[in-house]
């Protein structure tokens, strides 16, 4: 029996190990005219292997080269697109440039200190007071949704100042809403839940005791059967009972 360790690796498994077998063979064709027509005949298998792919940018050009890699780029046919190789294949591509931005005031966020530099740009004065406005209830709301609590306008216009050198003043900053801490009333429900959950075990285990002690201050049950046992408290006429014939 043939096991898997023992046979060669599969360069992509996603095809499976009959795609391979079949690459290998047509490696193996001298003629170029049915090597390429098998080529041609393997793509097609190999599409329709993966049928959700089909709606893929450029689905064929993943499948010509997924075959030139599975050949370990020995198959020499001819492609309609550009033919890759191990060093085009393999090379990695250059890392994005990402933005390397480091805002002075972390809490508030770079977004906001580029707004703030756009207001102090603004020559209209009629429009730096609605930056500055709309600056303030942005301050006051993040400030609101992590501190759970509302804050002053002069807090608020303190700090502005602060960042903008004195040149922002705002004047009609609407009113947040602030949120009520969830997980303080989830706290407290649930302590409540436990205070009354034990009030109900305690009252649950007096009554077992009373009735434990009722059982105890009756001397036993009471059976009027023949044999029934020297229980105390049974009725013993049944002793003195003589048959009459």
């Amino acid at each position: 029996m043939e096991y898997n360790t023992a046979r060669p690796h599969l360069s992509m498994k996603e095809y499976g190990r009959h795609i391979q077998r079949m690459v290998d063979y047509i490696l193996t064709i001298e003629d170029k005219n049915k090597r390429q027509e098998q080529a041609e005949v393997l793509i097609e298998l190999m599409g329709f292997l993966n049928p959700h792919l089909k709606n893929v940018e450029d689905f064929r050009h993943k499948l010509w080269d997924h075959l030139f890699y599975i050949s370990d780029f020995k198959l020499q046919v001819e492609s309609p697109y550009p033919i890759p190789n191990k060093e085009t294949y393999k090379e990695k591509p250059q890392p994005l440039p990402y933005p390397e931005r480091y805002p002075k005031y972390a809490h508030l966020g770079k977004n906001l200190e580029l707004v703030i530099d756009k207001a102090l740009q603004e020559t209209d004065k009629e429009k730096q007071d609605g930056f500055a406005n709309a600056i303030a209830y942005y301050m006051k709301l993040t400030y609101s949704n992590w501190h759970k609590e509302a804050v002053q306008d002069a807090s608020i216009q303190t700090e502005l100042s602060s960042i903008s050198g004195g040149k922002l003043h705002f004047d009609n900053a609407p009113a947040v809403h602030v949120k009520e801490d969830t997980r303080q009333v989830n706290g407290n429900t649930n302590r409540v839940y436990t205070q009354n959950k034990n009030k109900n075990r305690q009252g649950f285990t007096q009554r077992n005791n009373q009735n434990s002690q009722k059982r105890q201050g009756q001397g036993g049950m009471v059976s009027n059967k023949p044999g029934f046992g020297n229980r105390t408290g049974g009725n013993n006429n049944n002793r003195n009972f003589k048959k009459k014939y």
